[in-house]
């Protein structure tokens, strides 16, 4: 099992290489852990993967808290919705959080920031779709809050994530992510999972969230 995860990454981390024909970096791969206990996922910390991510506060509290302190080097990402009211234990946590999407949020963040002494980096949610079951704010609006988010409160934003629709076409979303991120300045974008992953590299995604691409099927049911 331990082997199989490793050379299923090592795999994609190939895969990746030849996908990226640019001189652009390549993208860091997150592997995405919910679900997956501390003893599933030691190989893999062992054989030097830095990125995992996590889409429920409490559970990556359970797992992660005394794994991260004997790893300083792991990096810690919040993949999932996120309430304000868990605000100071995923600033104690993560390191990045991808589901920025609303100014509740953002003025919880930033006052545990500055309660903890802590700088985390952010990526701005886009509902690309306009889902009403998808989280997000709409593409319109993401310039007035990008400015309020870095000029008024000081977050550190490092670029957009999306979820693209489910319609067999994702590379028509990641496309206009791509642009609009770079029309805000902004260096990186979290796009692309296990089963997009390819096309979201060729626009330029420098975080991939890939989970049962690398661990295999997850448990549903926790």
């Amino acid at each position: 099992m331990a082997n199989k995860s490793i050379n299923k990454l090592t795999l994609i981390q190939e895969n990746i290489k030849k996908l990226r024909t640019n001189n652009l970096n390549k993208p860091e791969i997150i592997c995405i852990s919910k679900t997956f206990s501390i003893d599933h996922l030691k190989p893999l910390i062992d054989h030097g993967h830095v990125h995992f991510g996590e889409n429920k506060v409490q559970e990556a509290e359970e797992k992660w808290n005394r794994i991260k302190k004997e790893n300083s080097n792991l990096k810690l990402h919040m993949v999932g919705k996120l309430q304000s009211n868990k605000a100071k234990k995923a600033v104690q946590l993560f390191d990045f959080i991808h589901s920025l999407d609303n100014m509740k949020l953002a003025d919880a963040l930033r006052k545990r920031e500055v309660e903890l002494k802590k700088k985390l980096s952010y990526f701005i949610q886009i509902n690309i779709g306009d889902e009403s079951q998808k989280s997000g704010i709409s593409s319109d609006n993401v310039g007035d809050f990008f400015k309020y988010c870095t000029k008024e409160i000081n977050l550190n934003v490092i670029g957009l994530m999306v979820i693209p629709p489910n319609d067999n076409n994702p590379s028509k979303y990641f496309e206009k992510i791509s642009k609009l991120n770079s029309n805000l300045g902004l260096e990186h974008l979290s796009m692309g999972m296990s089963s997009d992953y390819e096309a979201a590299v060729k626009f330029n995604s420098t975080f991939l969230r890939i989970g049962s691409a690398i661990l295999g099927e997850r448990n549903i049911n926790k």
